[in-house]
């Protein structure tokens, strides 16, 4: 997830999946794999704005809902 980011010497990072389904609730994954991303982006420097998953005609922002 990080290497771009930090070759190109970004600060910030946004990252985005698609739920195939259409549902943009988030898995107990999706929470997981978003708090290990935060604390390795403050390892890295880098900081993580937001995680959106993207469905139907709708998306869930994990910086939105305080996540």
């Amino acid at each position: 997830m990080f290497k771009e980011a930090y070759l190109l010497s970004a600060t910030s990072i946004i990252c985005i999946h698609n739920h195939p389904s259409g549902n943009v609730n988030p898995s107990n994954n999706d929470i997981i794999i978003t708090k290990q991303l935060k604390e390795v982006g403050k390892l890295l420097g880098i900081n993580v704005l937001d995680h959106l998953i993207i469905g139907k005609d709708t998306y869930y922002s994990f910086n939105d809902n305080g996540l």
